[in-house]
C-alpha cells in the first residue's frame, strides 16, 4: 500500500496531538510536579504590595537599612547602630522557593544590635529573606535573595 503526501500529513498531525495530549496527562497527574502558588492567599497579598512599598521607602528615607552577612556560625543580621535595639519589634520569614516545607519564621527578640540565625536552620540552596520590623511608629522592610 502506498502513503500518499495528504495521508502522511494527517497521520503527522494525529502523532503530534497524541504526543501533545499524552504530555499534558502525563504532567497534570505526577505528583513529582507540584505547581504551588508563591503564598495560598495571592491576590489578597498582591493588595498590600503598596504597604510594602512605603516600608522599603521609609527604610531607605531614614538611612535604616540592615546589613547581612554570612558567616561560619550562621547568618548575621545587624540593625543600623544609632537605634536603639529594645525598641526594636518585628519579623523574619525566610522563604525557600524550591520547597515550601522549609519555610519559616523567626520573631525578631534583639539583646544586641546583630541577630544571628545558626547555621543549622539554613540548609544549602537560595532563600527569599524579608525582615520586616517596627520602630517607634514607623514600619520598614528589607528584603534579600539569598544562596547560601
Amino acid at each position: 500500500m502506498k502513503i500518499n503526501w495528504g495521508t502522511a500529513i494527517v497521520l503527522a498531525f494525529i502523532g503530534f496531538i497524541s504526543f501533545i495530549l499524552f504530555f499534558v496527562y502525563r504532567m497534570s497527574t505526577d505528583h513529582r510536579a507540584h505547581h504551588d502558588l508563591v503564598t495560598e492567599d495571592y491576590y489578597r497579598a498582591e493588595l498590600g504590595f503598596q504597604k510594602e512599598i512605603d516600608q522599603q521607602n521609609n527604610a531607605n528615607k531614614n538611612f535604616a537599612n540592615l546589613n547581612l552577612e554570612q558567616s561560619d556560625e550562621g547568618l548575621l543580621l545587624e540593625f543600623p547602630s544609632d537605634l536603639n535595639y529594645e525598641k526594636i519589634d518585628g519579623k523574619i520569614s525566610f522563604y525557600r522557593p524550591s520547597n515550601k516545607k522549609l519555610d519559616f519564621d523567626i520573631d525578631l527578640k534583639l539583646s544586641g544590635q546583630e541577630l544571628l540565625i545558626p547555621d543549622q536552620k539554613l540548609l544549602d540552596g537560595r532563600w527569599d529573606i524579608t525582615v520586616s520590623w517596627k520602630y517607634g511608629t514607623e514600619s520598614y522592610l528589607f528584603k534579600e535573595k539569598l544562596t547560601y
